[in-house]
C-alpha cells in the first residue's frame, strides 16, 4: 500500500498581510504560492497555521487565501502576534506534539520568516523554506536570507517540490488531485520562480 513520504506535515502562512501589497516585492507571486499551498493542504489534510502582526496597524491577512472565512480554509490557528517569530505561545499550544515538517511561505524573508524558521529547528522540528513562497521589501535580502537558513539546517526548496516530497509516492490517493492543481498552477509558479527564486 502506498505511504506518504513526509508524516507529519504542517504549512505555516506568516504575515501575508494587506497593508504589505505595495511595499513587498513580487507580492503577488507570495499570495499565489500561497494559495496553491493552502489549496494542496487542503486535498492531503496538512493543518495550516497562520499569523499577522500587529493587525491594527498592519491589516488582516490578505483576502485571497481566504483563511477562516465561513466555508473556505480553516486553520488550526490564526493568531496575531507582536514577535516577529510565529513560534509564540498560541501557535505552540495549537500544534500537536511533533517533531513536524513545517513548510513556511510569507514574509519578510530575512525577518519573520528567519526568525520563525530558526525557532522551529531549535524545537526540533524540520523546517521547509519555501523560496517561491517568500520574500522581503528589498529583493536583495531574499537571497542572503534563504542561504543563511540552508546554512542553519532548513531545506530551502519550491513549492512543487515540497509537494511531491510530502506525497513521495504516486500511488496515494490524493496524488492526482494534487498533481492537476500543479498543473492547473504553472504559468504562476514559471513566473514565482523566475523572480523569487534566485539565490
Amino acid at each position: 500500500m502506498a505511504k506518504r513520504r513526509l508524516t507529519k506535515p504542517a504549512l505555516f502562512i506568516c504575515d501575508i498581510q494587506e497593508k504589505f501589497r505595495p511595499a513587498i516585492w513580487e507580492y503577488s507571486n507570495v499570495i499565489a504560492t500561497a494559495q496553491k499551498m493552502i489549496k494542496a493542504s487542503s486535498i492531503l489534510s496538512i493543518p495550516i497555521y497562520a499569523t499577522t502582526q500587529k493587525r491594527d496597524s498592519l491589516g488582516t491577512t490578505c483576502t485571497e487565501l481566504a483563511l477562516d472565512t465561513g466555508s473556505e480554509t480553516q486553520t488550526a490557528a490564526h493568531v496575531d502576534k507582536s514577535a516577529f517569530s510565529m513560534w509564540v505561545p498560541e501557535i505552540k499550544s495549537a500544534l500537536p506534539s511533533g517533531p513536524y515538517e513545517v513548510a513556511i511561505v510569507g514574509i519578510e524573508s530575512h525577518i519573520c520568516v528567519t526568525q520563525t524558521s530558526l525557532d522551529l529547528l531549535a524545537h526540533g522540528h524540520k523546517v521547509y523554506v519555501i523560496a517561491d513562497g517568500v520574500s522581503s521589501c528589498n529583493k536583495e535580502e531574499i537571497p542572503i536570507a534563504l542561504r543563511r537558513l540552508a546554512r542553519e539546517g532548513a531545506v530551502v526548496t519550491t513549492s512543487e517540490s515540497f509537494l511531491y516530497e510530502c506525497m513521495g509516492d504516486a500511488g496515494i490517493a490524493e496524488f492526482k488531485e494534487v498533481a492537476g492543481l500543479v498543473k492547473e498552477s504553472k504559468e504562476n509558479t514559471k513566473e514565482a520562480l523566475r523572480t523569487l527564486c534566485k539565490i
